[in-house]
């Protein structure tokens, strides 16, 4: 049974997607799910299937300025490297795919309830909903290509992505784990950390 609430879109492994979703964009051709190791010498995250199997790996160096990250599949073959820019107005990162696609996630001020993270390099777009965790992947042309879901009070940092554009889904990883660096950026500015490496 998918999960009904509409503001908030998370569901787990081996739940169907939020029934808003499927409403509104129909079924995805797959869902994947990140969970965050805490209390790592590095910032590990997992990316699995509905299964639980491991599909992706994310590892953030201890100390960086920049926030370098990496992302492999289960093989331990390159995805994606993603980087953060320092000293600017702009929460801005960097992301280089496996084969030289490059893009940034450029996003200004957080805004109050709606967030857009232009996603230059490609003309996507990534409208998120603050209050209700929720974020939506749309191309160039307008269509959906992954609407992502983050657990509320979840100290794993749990992320679900339904993923609408298969090809795309190397990239909507790279993005998501983007996404929660940004994000804990964020809260780390707002708790008064500062700009430091994050996670």
């Amino acid at each position: 049974m998918g999960t009904f609430s509409k503001v908030h879109r998370f569901h787990k492994e081996g739940e169907a997607p939020n029934v808003n979703n499927v409403a509104a964009f129909g079924q995805p051709v797959r869902s994947l799910y990140t969970s965050s190791k805490v209390f790592t010498l590095h910032h590990h995250i997992d990316i699995t299937d509905d299964a639980g199997t491991v599909l992706y790996e994310s590892n953030t160096k201890m100390i960086s300025l920049h926030d370098k990250t990496d992302v492999t599949d289960a093989s331990g073959a390159f995805v994606a490297h993603i980087s953060r820019k320092i000293l600017t107005l702009h929460e801005r990162h960097y992301v280089t795919m496996s084969d030289g696609l490059m893009f940034e996630l450029s996003n200004e001020i957080f805004h109050i309830v709606r967030d857009i993270t232009n996603i230059e390099g490609l003309g996507w777009q990534l409208r998120g909903n603050v209050l209700g965790l929720n974020f939506e992947l749309y191309d160039a042309t307008g269509n959906i290509i992954a609407v992502i879901g983050q657990k509320m009070f979840s100290i794993h940092d749990k992320y679900c992505m339904d993923i609408y554009q298969a090809d795309k889904e190397k990239i909507v990883v790279a993005i998501v784990i983007a996404l929660q660096h940004m994000i804990r950026d964020r809260e780390a500015a707002a708790g008064g950390g500062g700009g430091g490496s994050s996670n």
